[in-house]
């Protein structure tokens, strides 16, 4: 699929001094002077990486410095995805190599919610925390292989819940309070948890929201709970909760003061946590990861990709239902301290993360592209507004981040900052693409390949193209690609997910362009591809047109087959307050489309909307919104608890019924 030609823009390059002081420059030197490998260029860096993956990965292994018990009897079991096995040999725990990093001169997590002010907490109550609760587990019976689950927010004690979970080798799962219960439920029920670890309400937006209630359904459908532990978020004295055996927060704190915190080592293929598909044609897939493979990945991946080093302080914006929150938290791999911000970013009003990413003095502030739009949008410069000296990096990922969001950051955050956009998955809890701190930035791209990661583009005939666009794929493993689905024994889910279409070939799901210099371009899910008159476009190519009306809000484009020959194809838009749905309007719409994509991508028709169906991640449901508009029901169609804002989608149930009877031409 060709792909129109971008004028390259260049944006930023690094400093010879970042170049120098940067963690992946250090690790090309030592494998100079270790490995006898000389590189000059990180395109060269990358192609070992993926050629020589078992030499790449053991100098990882190496270059951090894991400690292990038992040797390893080899790096790679196994030669065909996906099913192959690391380091198996080797015992270790993650968590031991988060306190490896203690330092008592800095706070370990700096947290700003809605309900409190900025507060610390340093490494030493971070270990002791960490030390009740685990012993806690223990004394009740959790042990290695049981799963605990956290119905909570973004804050610290999920975290320090967390790492007493990892620390004695039981299995973590969190879902964030804002779910519904159906969604809760759907997740945790399949993995028969052992304890629940839950928050009494939250508050988002200004308004409280008593989980209490939810508590006692959520409990009512986990048969094998021990007990429940429930952090008084809301009210310093919580209502108690019935229906099992529940005790408080401070309570296990209190009773455990004088525990040691230790470590087990288990496996390096041993479950760590357990993600979710997002859920939204039908019961999310529980995608089970390794203590040893999230290690190396996220050791990896902040270290070297992200650049992160043991005096910064490191920030996403994030729920506990996301994968960048596990992402956030292994940011205390690196040394680093963590900020933590548990509400609404826009509440009370555009300039809440901006505010606190300048009294936190974040060094990096990672966030999402509709987050940065957003900001846009409501014309904040804030460059002009914030002191923002101490900020080196901004990350962007969720959504693709067009060229206008580029552009905006480097007009009016920062000039010299380093934009490092990320695109993955939780598949692997982790980017595929992102940022490198010795290449330039290029506006609308996302810097390089990541290394370990052994990205291609590949067409319908797989066979793999440059400056085109194709599907993603993966032809090499990754260590923290999934070990299996929860309750897929014979792994026909898990197949069927990444290698049904080209064998031994994890395809990921999403178009890709790689350019000759070896930069990406993410252009949406392949799989709500538009196809009109044999050109095919993702779908965020259409929205990346559209970003450059001011009137539009957010978009949500489906194309509906009407026969062989024919589709329907309608644009949905939120505008922005105060505008109106005009026939010049749409003409210009119509026109932007035209110019930056192709005449057969103009809409049928153009609607506007108050709001679009999200999911609790924020991605668009384009999908489910097409089988809706086919006339599939909504229970078939889409999981409603998985979703934001669910009451938005009767205008499209009402949208498709009005289209099958003819209403709608």
């Amino acid at each position: 699929m060709k792909a129109a030609k971008v004028q390259e823009k260049l944006l930023w390059e690094p400093s010879q001094q970042m170049i120098n002081e940067s963690n992946i420059k250090k690790f090309i030197v030592w494998l100079e002077e270790k490995r006898g490998l000389k590189f000059d260029q990180y395109e060269e860096l990358w192609k070992w990486s993926v050629t020589e993956i078992e030499n790449f990965w053991t100098a990882i292994w190496e270059f951090f410095d894991i400690k292990a018990t038992g040797a390893y009897q080899e790096v790679l079991s196994g030669n065909k995805m996906p099913n192959v096995r690391w380091f198996q040999g080797a015992e270790l725990n993650y968590a031991e190599h988060i306190f490896r990093q203690e330092n008592p001169n800095k706070p370990a997590i700096i947290y700003k919610s809605e309900i409190s002010p900025a507060q610390e907490l340093s490494w030493a109550e971070l270990r002791k925390n960490t030390a009740a609760i685990a012993n806690h587990l223990k004394s009740i019976g959790v042990k290695r292989g049981d799963r605990v689950v956290a119905y909570a927010p973004n804050i610290p004690e999920t975290i320090t819940a967390f790492l007493a979970c990892a620390s004695i080798g039981a299995v973590w799962s969190s879902c964030a309070p804002e779910f519904g219960i159906a969604s809760v439920i759907d997740r945790f029920k399949q993995i028969e948890p052992t304890v629940l670890i839950a928050v009494d309400g939250y508050q988002y937006g200004g308004k409280t929201y008593d989980r209490l209630d939810h508590l006692k359904k959520i409990q009512a459908e986990l048969p094998t709970l021990k007990q429940t532990i429930l952090i008084p978020y809301l009210q310093e004295k919580s209502e108690w909760i019935e229906g099992k055996n529940s005790i408080f927060w401070n309570q296990v704190l209190k009773e455990n003061n004088d525990a040691t915190l230790t470590f087990e080592h288990v496996p390096f293929n041993d479950p760590l946590w357990i993600l979710y598909s997002s859920g939204t044609t039908g019961k999310p897939k529980g995608i089970v990861q390794s203590q040893g493979g999230v290690l190396l990945e996220h050791l990896k991946f902040l270290g070297l990709q992200m650049d992160i080093r043991k005096d910064d302080r490191f920030f996403w914006y994030t729920t506990t239902g996301w994968m960048m929150w596990n992402i956030g938290v292994s940011g205390l791999l690196t040394g680093a301290t963590i900020a933590l911000f548990d509400g609404n970013p826009n509440y009370p009003n555009d300039e809440t993360l901006w505010r606190f990413a300048e009294s936190t003095k974040l060094n990096i502030f990672g966030t999402s592209a509709s987050f940065l739009m957003a900001s846009m949008k409501a014309g904040l410069i804030p460059k002009d507004q914030f002191d923002l000296s101490h900020l080196r990096t901004i990350g962007s990922t969720g959504s693709p981040l067009p060229e206008s969001g580029f552009d905006w950051i480097y007009e009016h955050v920062k000039e010299d900052i380093w934009l490092t956009s990320t695109s993955g998955g939780t598949d692997i809890c982790s980017g595929f693409v992102g940022g490198s701190p010795i290449l330039p930035v290029y506006s609308g791209e996302i810097q390089a390949r990541v290394l370990g990661a052994a990205v291609k583009a590949y067409n319908d005939s797989g066979e793999e193209v440059i400056d085109e666009i194709g599907e993603l794929v993966i032809t090499e493993p990754i260590p923290s690609m999934p070990i299996y689905f929860w309750n897929d024994e014979e792994g026909i889910r898990y197949k069927d997910s990444y290698f049904s279409v080209f064998p031994d070939i994890w395809r990921h799901g999403d178009f890709i362009k790689i350019t000759t210099r070896g930069s990406a371009i993410i252009f949406g899910r392949s799989d709500a591809t538009i196809n009109r008159g044999g050109i095919r476009m993702g779908t965020s190519e259409i929205y990346s047109a559209l970003e450059k009306i001011p009137e539009v809000m957010d978009s949500l484009i489906v194309d509906i087959p009407i026969s062989a020959e024919q589709s329907y194809m309608p644009l949905f838009i939120v505008l922005k307050e105060g505008y109106e749905l005009s026939n010049n309007l749409k003409a210009s719409i119509n026109q932007t489309i035209r110019q930056n994509c192709s005449p057969r991508h103009i809409p049928n028709e153009i609607f506007s909307v108050k709001e679009l169906p999200k999911t609790l991640n924020g991605k668009k449901l384009e999908v489910p919104i097409k089988k809706i508009l086919m006339g599939l029901p909504i229970e078939q169609a889409v999981n409603k608890g998985s979703l934001l804002n669910p009451e938005s989608l009767r205008y499209f149930v009402d949208f498709g019924e009005r289209l099958s009877s003819g209403m709608v031409k």
